[in-house]
């Protein structure tokens, strides 16, 4: 008798054990589906997201809206007549040229500069651009960071793990040259392992000089000073050279370490 209730629990133990199994199987399954699952709905709304921005770009190029922006003038008798709501204007402006990359912010900084002055141009060019930088970042994070994960299983972040200061000095050295496409290094920084606090300030940081030079450029080709336009111009023109000298500054720096180390 004792031996056919030990058998039992043997057998109930054993369907126990194999139930849970499979439970912990389907689950395992399901785990796996819900996160291909979540790729691919990722996956499907960027590409929605670009052909939204596509169709966007071809609507202000076909209403003339496009050309518009892009002529300084036009813009800034534009933003004239808007009033009190010309500063929301040149902060949506800007945080929409961000976002739809072709557009290009710069005759939007010149029109802030020539219609508010440097110091007010500059301040509505900034709170735009910092604000539409950080839409990018968000975007690019939400829709592709996943995706890469998966695709590179997980190297990419182990790769970049330990250098959020890495990231951060090069967001920053980036935002100080006028002439690197501000929407792709937002949209490319979101698909790094780099803080989202981190960005918004070395945006900022970064950003500020170049978009005084704009807008204070934008003010004085209002006033038609040709001395002062020069001037403007060979200051953003310097801008560029400030990158070049960080990363001389740093190969020095990395000389000199490797010599002590060598001494030692």
């Amino acid at each position: 008798m004792s031996n056919h209730i030990n058998n039992n629990l043997r057998a109930n133990g054993t369907n126990t054990s194999a139930s849970t199994d499979n439970e912990t199987s389907d689950q395992s399954r399901g785990g796996r589906w819900s996160r291909k699952t979540a790729v691919r709905v990722r996956i499907i709304t960027a590409i929605v997201f670009v052909i939204l921005l596509t169709g966007t770009y071809w609507l202000l190029w076909e209403t003339g809206s496009l050309a518009t922006i892009c002529d300084t003038n036009v813009l800034e008798e534009c933003i004239a007549r808007l009033g009190l709501l010309g500063p929301f204007a040149i902060i949506g402006l800007m945080a929409g040229a961000i976002v739809l990359s072709p557009i290009p912010s710069a005759p939007i900084a010149l029109a802030a500069g020539a219609a508010f002055g440097h110091i007010w141009g500059t301040i509505y060019v900034l709170i735009g651009a910092e604000i539409g930088a950080l839409v990018a970042f968000t975007i690019a994070r939400l829709l592709g960071y996943e995706v890469l994960q998966r695709w590179f299983k997980g190297r990419l972040s182990q790769r970049l793990s330990g250098s959020q200061n890495t990231l951060m000095a090069i967001v920053f050295v980036t935002r100080l040259v006028p002439f690197i496409s501000f929407d792709v290094v937002s949209y490319a920084a979101g698909l790094t392992p780099l803080a989202a606090w981190r960005f918004a300030v070395a945006t900022l940081a970064g950003m500020t000089p170049a978009s005084f030079i704009l807008t204070h450029f934008g003010g004085e080709m209002a006033s038609a000073d040709a001395r002062r336009i020069v001037i403007s111009l060979l200051v953003l023109g310097g801008l560029t050279l400030i990158p070049a000298a960080i990363r001389l500054m740093w190969l020095r720096r990395q000389k000199r370490a490797s010599d002590r180390n060598g001494s030692l």
